[in-house]
């Protein structure tokens, strides 16, 4: 364990670096900040490499046996005083903890392994998502409803963005995340006979009257442009939620949430 006392230490601004999406994608290292998060990371085995921790923020029992796990696994420890720690956090309110982790992206093939534990896959793809809390929201929906996988097609918001991490509330770690360009997404999906639903508001039929009993993939798109022609137009089915405002659609992360938690229902009952 080694103790920092100073904010111009070499490590805390190498760290601190890890803010910047260039230096996250140089490094291919993120910051994940809070115990519940770090906890569940920990938990589902992802690459931690190092522990930033500030006792001045315990007030329990609890952080300081995570700090008791890590050492015991020989993860680098790093002890900091209140000072440091707040200059390191990116919260408003720290719990003085935040780990230092290994970026682990996946692709289609790694889709593979999990199809053959079900024959009936529950997918979502989201296409150019542009704002990390409407994916980190989306994650939690996802981690609700029991969701294989998330697909990202043709991203562009940084997955490992600490506000993904913060309104995932963790699931970022429980749910397997692909990343993929959009025509290698459909053309995946329709070889593994996986019918998709792209949600449009000039969609053709009523969420909530199409059959997702079978595996399924509902996609949707950016929150400014919305679905590209590509789903639009080679979906097997387009859905829409019924708007009955002035608005013409929703947020994409609650749209996300209504149309798989419609087919956890439809499953629930088709049991």
């Amino acid at each position: 364990m080694i103790e920092i006392s100073s904010v111009q230490n070499p490590k805390i601004k190498k760290t601190l670096k890890l803010l910047n999406r260039k230096e996250r994608d140089e490094t291919g290292l993120f910051l994940i900040e809070g115990e519940r998060e770090i906890r569940r990371a920990f938990e589902t085995g992802f690459p931690i490499e190092a522990l930033y921790f500030s006792r001045s923020f315990f007030h329990s029992g609890e952080r300081e046996a995570l700090v008791d796990s890590f050492q015991s696994k020989g993860i680098e420890l790093y002890s900091l005083t209140e000072a440091v720690f707040r200059k390191l956090s990116y919260r408003e309110n720290p719990d003085g903890l935040l780990a230092v982790a290994r970026q682990v992206r996946k692709g289609l093939s790694d889709l593979d392994a999990l199809l053959k534990t079900t024959d009936k896959p529950l997918l979502l793809v989201a296409e150019s998502l542009e704002k990390p809390g409407n994916l980190g929201t989306i994650l939690r929906s996802c981690d609700g409803c029991g969701v294989h996988a998330l697909i990202l097609a043709d991203q562009l918001t940084d997955i490992f963005n600490p506000n993904v991490v913060r309104a995932s509330m963790g699931t970022l770690f429980s749910i397997p995340i692909i990343e993929a360009e959009g025509k290698d997404v459909l053309e995946y999906l329709n070889r593994h006979q996986i019918a998709v639903f792209a949600a449009t508001p000039e969609g053709a039929s009523e969420y909530t009257r199409c059959d997702y009993t079978q595996g399924s993939a509902f996609v949707v798109g950016s929150e400014h442009a919305g679905l590209s022609k590509l789903f639009r137009e080679q979906a097997d089915k387009r859905v829409f939620i019924p708007m009955h405002g002035i608005a013409d659609s929703l947020n994409v992360s609650v749209a996300a949430t209504l149309l798989i938690y419609e087919a956890v229902r439809q499953r629930s009952e088709a049991t």
